[in-house]
């Protein structure tokens, strides 16, 4: 299992905690070199020490990938550091919750443009990258996964703006997906529900404790627990393409 990954290289955002964090490390340990790359550069050099530290091959790049030129200059020098890029993860993203009568713009503006623009800019930038590792990988395939929500299939009271981009995540990866399958890149979603993660702690007050009293009695899923998804997806030999996972916490009705 360790090797599956071998002589791959997989790129993912967000990495510098909860889920995104959780995934480089698992993907490191299927054998890839993994670029982390997120804002905070102390915390990714620390997720790096820790995958030296298991044996595995890490790379920082610190940038803002709500920047069109720092996204594509981001993914440019994972493919110059390992001459190519063969799994790409777009876990950045931000949720605010809230009324949308009360709900402040610069909440909206920043959940679309780092869960919707920033993943666009990785997206179109990494792309070339990987229809080119397809076609010489030692798998003989290419990943790109989008790490959406269950707030991209289930629209509810509060989360107006954050269904919106996750809408638009899961409608953009299916598209996508029909794009360049036939050339070898899979296109996979997945749809975590409600993970023990930072994420809620950058909620507004007052909206924060309504949501930690509607979560209260629920075990929260991990954040490996998704990278176990991720790293399903893209250890499958070439002949399996998973599509889409969606994974609730055991006793998430919603």
């Amino acid at each position: 299992m360790a090797a599956r990954l071998k002589n791959t290289v997989a790129l993912v955002t967000g990495a510098s905690s909860g889920i995104g964090e959780a995934t480089a490390r698992g993907l490191a340990a299927q054998g890839a070199a993994v670029a982390v790359l997120g804002r905070r550069h102390g915390r990714l050099e620390a997720l790096a020490d820790r995958v030296r530290a298991d044996g595995g091959t890490a790379f920082v790049v610190a940038a803002d990938i709500t920047d069109r030129q720092q996204a594509a200059a981001a993914v440019e020098s994972v493919a110059a550091e390992f001459g190519r890029l063969d799994t790409v993860v777009n876990n950045a993203g931000v949720m605010g919750v809230g009324q949308a009568v009360d709900s402040p713009r610069e909440e909206w503006d920043r959940m679309l443009e780092v869960n919707v623009r920033g993943l666009l800019h990785v997206t179109h930038a990494a792309l070339p990258h990987l229809l080119r590792a397809a076609q010489d990988s030692p798998r003989g395939v290419a990943d790109l996964v989008n790490i959406s929500s269950t707030g991209g299939r289930v629209a509810r009271p509060g989360t107006a703006v954050y269904n919106l981009a996750k809408f638009g995540v899961n409608g953009f990866t299916e598209a996508l997906r029909q794009e360049v399958g036939h050339r070898r890149v899979r296109v996979s979603v997945v749809e975590p529900g409600i993970v023990d993660t930072e994420l809620s702690t950058h909620l507004r007050h007052g909206v924060r404790q309504a949501v930690e009293r509607q979560i209260g009695n629920v075990e929260l899923l991990r954040p490996e627990d998704v990278a176990d998804a991720v790293s399903c997806i893209v250890t499958r030999g070439r002949r399996v393409a998973v599509n889409e996972i969606l994974v609730r916490a055991g006793e998430q009705t919603w």
